[in-house]
């Protein structure tokens, strides 16, 4: 009942603060925002503690020791059980996550504290692989925080040499779990690769190429939009399959039960991320 009593008192506060305008003082402004602040990450602080723990994760707990040796970052609780079944809870968490974005109930954090606790070091435990498009932040779909994902981006989430070091870098010192590739709809780099349109620069060209020969194998059944929605599915399956074949780490790691790799959708239009595979 106090925290109850504690979030309306709080949120009484936030509203003359947010109804400041030209007229106050700089000093007034300053002072105000500098309050309200600090009532949001008492806020969130609070309503974090009632919120019930997602799979795989306690988020504002200790530390913890993974299979690995290495220590958590706090907020990430790790099983004790068999890898597959640990990586399969991060897969969960992030589903979690992906449901509160899609309902818009995403979680307040204190970032500012957040990121004074990582300033010694980070151990996310997933790592994505999504494409550059400014509509696909793996973060904010996914209702993570910092230091919760190792990110990588590229157009069409391709996967070449400097993707694969950068997963390998959080595989062997970070000691990443699970790797999700995520393709999305009308990703503008599957579009190219279906088109015939001559692309104006080399770099733009080798772009296409890396993805044409698996569109190409769907042409002769498909055109439009299905086209394009199919190509990012199969281009997606084709980067996770590039990640194995090319890397003798990560293909080690997943052999030993140490890494999962997931190929997922993301809808724009609804938010949504399936699992592909």
């Amino acid at each position: 009942m106090k925290r109850h009593l504690f979030v309306l008192a709080a949120l009484a506060l936030l509203l003359p603060a947010a109804g400041l305008n030209a007229q106050n003082s700089p000093e007034q402004l300053h002072r105000a925002i500098e309050t309200k602040q600090r009532i949001q990450q008492r806020v969130s602080s609070q309503l974090g503690s009632q919120t019930e723990p997602e799979s795989g994760s306690a988020h504002g707990g200790h530390a913890a020791t993974t299979a690995h040796g290495a220590t958590a970052a706090p907020g990430h609780a790790v099983s004790a059980g068999h890898p597959d079944e640990e990586n399969a809870d991060i897969w969960a968490r992030l589903l979690s996550g992906n449901r509160r974005f899609v309902s818009g109930r995403t979680r307040m954090r204190g970032v500012v504290a957040q990121r004074a606790a990582l300033v010694g070091g980070q151990h996310p435990d997933a790592i994505v692989l999504a494409c550059a498009d400014s509509r696909v932040g793996p973060e904010l779909l996914f209702d993570q925080s910092l230091g919760d994902l190792f990110v990588v981006r590229t157009a069409g989430n391709i996967v070449d040499p400097i993707v694969l070091g950068s997963m390998e870098y959080a595989v062997e010192h970070l000691h990443a779990r699970l790797i999700v590739v995520l393709g999305h709809g009308s990703c503008g780099a599957v579009k190219a690769a279906c088109s015939n349109d001559e692309t104006p620069s080399q770099n733009l060209v080798a772009l296409v190429q890396e993805i044409r020969p698996t569109v190409q194998k769907l042409m002769s059944c498909f055109e439009g939009a299905e086209l394009v929605d199919r190509g990012v599915r199969a281009n997606a399956r084709h980067s996770a399959q590039q990640i194995v074949a090319n890397s003798v780490i990560l293909r080690d790691a997943v052999e030993k039960g140490h890494l999962k790799i997931v190929t997922a959708y993301y809808d724009l239009s609804t938010g949504e991320v399936r699992q592909i595979d």
